[in-house]
């Protein structure tokens, strides 16, 4: 018995901490990093005892929940850098993080920085806005990114981008696809005699949902 005790308490753990984990990423995915740790706990089917004792502070649970998603954000910036076509590595950077954020509304507040707990991510986010500036350099220089540009659009855009959390989930990568085609098109330096515009992904199936009129019960 004394054997197998410690190795069964080891397997509780690690069960717990992946269920945890699992948890955060629906919780914070979908209501964002200011959902509550309770609610993580009772998704995860566990007590707060144990989800604080293997994440003492939001903080840590934030930066282990999204470390995939930071791991794909570096890629990105990585394989756009590589880009011999400094143009073509500017657009799959927006276009992945993009859909990075479309993924997950924790991540998107995290990469923003909208709440304290999320300030691990700020040295992800100024590599990003690094590596958009080196690409915009470059592109700009080969005539292909518009003259005007400046890291703020990339900022305002994202803060635009947003806005699809709003959407429902079924829709939001399609939306997201769409709305990063739209903003690539508005940073292109077009020569309207020689260039056509890039087809855009197909459109989400959106409806407006309307306040309800006053007196509605």
């Amino acid at each position: 018995m004394s054997h197998h005790l410690p190795q069964s308490v080891r397997s509780d753990a690690r069960d717990n901490r992946i269920r945890i984990l699992d948890a955060a990423r629906t919780v914070f995915g979908e209501e964002g990093l200011g959902a509550p740790m309770r609610e993580v706990a009772r998704q995860a089917g566990v007590g707060p005892a144990t989800l604080y004792r293997h994440f003492p502070t939001k903080q840590a649970l934030i930066v282990e929940t999204f470390a995939e998603q930071r791991r794909e954000c570096h890629a990105a910036v990585r394989d756009a850098l590589a880009e011999s076509d400094a143009w073509s590595g500017f657009r799959s950077l927006v276009e992945r993080i993009c859909e990075l954020h479309a993924q997950s509304r924790g991540f998107a507040d995290a990469f923003m920085a909208a709440f304290p707990e999320a300030m691990d991510f700020t040295a992800d986010r100024e590599q990003t806005l690094r590596a958009v500036g080196e690409l915009a350099r470059r592109a700009q220089e080969a005539g292909h990114l518009r003259p005007g540009f400046v890291l703020d659009d990339l900022v305002l855009m994202l803060t635009a981008h947003r806005g699809l959390q709003d959407t429902p989930r079924t829709a939001r990568l399609t939306a997201s696809r769409r709305f990063a085609a739209y903003m690539i098109e508005a940073f292109h330096a077009t020569a309207p005699e020689t260039d056509s515009p890039t087809p855009l992904p197909p459109p989400p199936h959106l409806q407006l949902t309307l306040p309800p009129s006053p007196g509605t019960p």
